[in-house]
């Protein structure tokens, strides 16, 4: 019986064996190449750990286990290495095998720097990873309509971006493993929930209607512009970079003590007044724990006439199940 179990084994196959490893083993063991990938080629860090975490199912997929493809990259006229045949868009397509996966990320570096659909993604700030994402999806390198999204989210949910900062020294690694374990989205000390922005889960359901000359891109929400903070932004910066008074900008943003607040990346800043209705959205069902300041935030209508159109009191908490008209 031993025996036939150990030849039971030593058939089975590699895939089978091979125990997958997770996302965050896959950055650990990638990140300095990432970052040394940033500092050679001026391509975020955070870019290029995200892809290789989709393209390659952190890793674990066939093409990067068995060809050490972690970005997908077909074979394409001029390649003259390695080649590795499977079905992805058609049947029997050819991928590029490397004999290191350090060369499948050099090369993914090459790809990027070496086409001119790309060459626009290198006017961006490098630290513009929300813009990365986008022009990638925008210059064709993946099908899938919510690949921009995935790669930002990938990006939020790891904090891969402060591998971009301790690429370019603007944080040590002190500083990187203590915001490492810092929870997104906490409240500044000091601050009450009174100062803190809306901070969507979802962003892929605002449009993009503009990029500003810093190429920074903004949105609408209800018809109202904004722009995602970047992290420790205040809304005295903000202001200052958009030409907007500071006081403008917190009676936008519904902030009563702009010196406590200082922004989250992906905070939500609106740089135009609030509407009096959602244009969408006719009633919304309050969860447990809104105020009318969260509802007044998410829809990007006036608190004040949530307020009248529903009869309640200015800091009322809402109940669980509650039914908030918004026009």
């Amino acid at each position: 019986m031993k025996r036939h179990f150990i030849l039971f084994l030593l058939f089975l196959p590699v895939a089978l064996m091979a125990q997958k490893i997770t996302v965050e083993e896959y950055i650990e063991t990638y990140k300095d190449i990432a970052m040394k990938e940033m500092r050679n080629h001026k391509i975020p860090a955070s870019i290029t750990l995200a892809q290789g975490i989709l393209e390659s199912g952190a890793g674990n997929s066939r093409l990067a286990r068995e060809a050490k493809n972690h970005f997908g990259i077909k074979c394409h006229k001029g390649w003259t290495g390695d080649t590795y045949t499977m079905d992805d868009d058609e049947k029997d397509e050819c991928f590029r095998k490397y004999k290191k996966v350090e060369d499948s990320f050099r090369d993914h570096s090459e790809f990027l720097t070496g086409r001119s659909r790309y060459a626009d993604l290198f006017k961006l700030d490098i630290m513009d990873y929300e813009g990365w994402a986008k022009g990638l999806k925008a210059a064709g390198y993946a099908t899938s309509p919510t690949y921009a999204t995935a790669l930002i989210n990938r990006i939020n949910m790891n904090k891969l971006y402060l591998y971009d900062q301790l690429a370019m020294g603007l944080i040590t690694e002190k500083e990187l493993k203590k915001r490492m374990k810092e929870e997104s989205g906490t409240p500044i000390k000091g601050s009450t929930e009174l100062e803190l922005a809306y901070s969507p889960k979802d962003r892929s359901s605002f449009e993009l209607v503009d990029m500003t000359a810093d190429k920074r891109f903004l949105y609408e929400n209800n018809g109202v512009r904004f722009v995602y903070a970047k992290e420790g932004e205040t809304p005295e910066s903000i202001a200052k970079e958009f030409g907007i008074k500071q006081k403008r900008l917190c009676e936008y943003n519904l902030i009563t003590r702009p010196e406590e607040v200082v922004f989250h990346c992906g905070d939500v800043v609106y740089l135009e007044k609030l509407h009096k209705r959602n244009s969408d959205t006719k009633r919304y069902t309050a969860v447990g724990g809104e105020s009318v300041r969260d509802i007044a935030l998410r829809f990007a209508v006036r608190p004040d006439k949530i307020i009248s159109r529903n009869d309640l009191e200015e800091g009322e908490k809402l109940k669980p199940g509650q039914v908030i008209k918004l026009r």
